[in-house]
């Protein structure tokens, strides 16, 4: 009887005996019958190997315990009268029904999750060093009819790309009100901001932080949000847009609109869009303005004054024209639902956020060259009507 099967590392037994072939910490017990050859019992031994393997996935201590019924059946298929018959696996499995658990290698974890650092794999290369940094803030602004601001908030992330070698060490510097009052500087130009509700990505060492308001970092291979935070703050408007409704005669309606950017000359905000309801019944739709275009859109009851680029501290004007079938028994408040504006303002920020340096360490020394970028967008950005 077999108790485990390996390839056998000992000549064949004499006939007539009962020998044990070691084989690492296991063995094989052949038994050999009188007047029985010595090949067939060589024959018999290493073809089953490959018939339990082929069965259990491996052959090993642990697969034999788990499938010792199997090993059973496959005994009596195969052996007839001590000699050895069919070891086909594929023909052995139409007779014996019994399943078998085959002995599964568990697949090793990854690297980076036994790593002390597992949001970073070790070994990365670039063949250019390079980090890009992105500033971008999003306003969210309500303003009453009356031109009074009701509610400004700004909603700010730090977005890093990472193409650095090795495992780099970041350090952060930004124009933090916090960190210069714990460390008592000042800062030498510009203005300190006060951030609000900060969040990291978790390669940032919070414990550094707390104590000197330092960020400091391993970053990620790739893109990721390396902070986002949060101001709630008096802001003026950056584009301030005034619209006048008039109906007349019962017959038409007009809309005149003013644009003013309020922000430096220097800047310029891309990709205006200056969104005005209209009622939903309104035909004929003809319009004038100073700069860019008017387009009319029946299925969302809008018109949409795009202005490609507006520079700073510049105004300008609309105006459009409605054919109406009916004005009287129409709430003139459906007119007045508030004005959505889009932009977006690159080399600029509302907070004031400055980068004040970005240093990066490397044990190979290599020099890197880190970019960043400011961008302002539009978030909630609604101004009611008059």
């Amino acid at each position: 009887m077999y108790l485990c099967l390996h390839q056998a590392q000992q000549p064949v037994p004499d006939l007539c005996h009962q020998e044990e072939f070691e084989c690492g910490s296991s063995f094989d017990d052949v038994v050999s019958l009188d007047k029985c050859e010595a090949h067939v019992t060589e024959h018999r031994k290493n073809p089953d190997d490959q018939v339990f393997k082929d069965y259990f996935g491996g052959l090993d201590e642990e697969s034999i315990r788990d499938n010792f019924v199997v090993i059973y059946e496959l005994m009596d298929e195969t052996l007839d009268f001590g000699y050895p018959q069919s070891l086909d696996a594929k023909i052995l499995r139409e007779f014996i029904t019994q399943k078998s658990n085959r002995h599964e290698i568990a697949p090793r974890p990854p690297i980076a999750v036994t790593n002390a650092v597992s949001w970073r794999s070790e070994g990365i290369k670039h063949r250019k060093n390079e980090i890009f940094l992105d500033v971008i803030e999003k306003l969210n602004l309500l303003v009453s009819g009356n031109g009074g601001v009701l509610n400004s908030e700004i909603i700010g992330a730090i977005r890093m790309k990472s193409y650095l070698s090795g495992m780099p060490e970041l350090k952060l510097g930004l124009n933090d009100k916090l960190m210069f009052e714990a460390t008592g500087r000042s800062i030498a130009r510009g203005k300190a901001v006060e951030l609000e509700d900060i969040k990291f990505h978790q390669c940032v060492r919070l414990a550094r932080f707390e104590n000197d308001r330092t960020i400091s970092f391993i970053p990620p291979d790739g893109e990721f949000d390396l902070m986002t935070y949060r101001l709630t703050t008096q802001v003026k408007p950056l584009i301030w847009v005034e619209a006048v409704v008039e109906p007349h005669s019962h017959s038409r309606i007009e809309y005149m609109v003013k644009a003013k950017s309020q922000f430096k000359s220097r800047s310029v905000a891309n990709s205006v869009d200056i969104v005005i309801p209209v009622p939903h019944d309104v035909d004929s739709p003809s319009f004038k303005s100073s700069i860019g275009s008017v387009s009319y859109l029946p299925d969302r009851n809008v018109i949409i004054w795009s202005i490609k680029q507006f520079n700073g501290a510049r105004e300008y004007l609309m105006r459009a024209h409605f054919g109406l079938p009916s004005v009287s028994g129409e709430n003139p408040d459906r007119w007045k639902a508030p004005i959505e504006v889009r932009f977006e303002i690159p080399y600029f920020t509302v907070s004031g956020i400055q980068v004040r340096y970005l240093k990066i360490i490397e044990k190979s020394g290599y020099q890197a060259l880190p970019w960043v970028r400011y961008i302002t967008q539009n978030g909630d950005y609604q101004l009611r009507m008059t």
